[in-house]
């Protein structure tokens, strides 16, 4: 991972534009189904936040990239779920993968608006719950009523981490924010990472036990 990160973290720090598209990018693919599902989008962000304490990037655009991009990654995955209804759920490439459609389906009928609300934070069904509740017929000002304070707790959650933590490597370490910029992502990821894990594993508690006995009543007796 560090061998991809280290030459983005390096080129996109001369190239402000460059990096705020990165940052679109990277949230808005991680809600695209399948793709979400590979694509690092939350290691980058966590990863770019490194570049604003040294003002290479400055904090609202981060914050608006990250969310413009989640929004309408997830707000266009509903929609193409919601105009194709249930048919698409069974088709390529959302039929090689059985098991995360059937979690992700279920997760929804338990919860509904809930379930729009925090699979935004639970990856991998962050990139499958927004066509799901398309093809199974939310209403789009549910849906939307849900996604979007989702999204404004998401990028936060990812941002401002990695932010603080570099922020205070420079006002309290004393070292100067042009110096070994390339190698302050992994702070930021992990600094990041803690926080979004530590809110991620509580609500993988609470899912797993909401989700496994509607998963197998979703799939039947055997």
């Amino acid at each position: 991972m560090a061998s991809y990160i280290d030459p983005l973290i390096a080129f996109v720090s001369a190239h402000a534009w460059l990096a705020y598209l990165t940052l679109f990018l990277a949230a808005l693919l991680e809600a695209v189904p399948v793709i979400g599902s590979v694509i690092p989008g939350s290691t980058i962000i966590l990863a770019l936040s490194a570049l604003v304490p040294g003002g290479q990037l400055t904090l609202q655009w981060v914050l608006l990239a990250a969310i413009a991009g989640a929004l309408i990654g997830d707000g266009s995955a509903y929609i193409v779920g919601h105009r194709s209804q249930r048919e698409i759920l069974s088709t390529w490439p959302l039929s090689k993968y059985p098991a995360v459609i059937a979690q992700s389906e279920a997760f929804f009928r338990r919860w509904g608006l809930w379930a729009v609300f925090f699979a935004r934070f639970v990856p991998p069904i962050r990139a499958f719950v927004p066509v799901t509740a398309g093809a199974l017929g939310m209403a789009r000002m549910q849906f939307f009523a849900a996604n979007i304070p989702a999204v404004l707790l998401w990028a936060p959650a990812h941002v401002l981490p990695g932010v603080l933590a570099i922020d205070a490597l420079h006002r309290y370490a004393g070292i100067p924010h042009h110096v070994g910029l390339k190698h302050y992502w992994i702070l930021a990821v992990a600094a990041g990472a803690i926080l979004v894990a530590l809110v991620t594993w509580g609500m993988r508690r609470r899912q797993n036990g909401m989700v496994q006995p509607v998963a197998e009543r979703v799939r039947g007796p055997r």
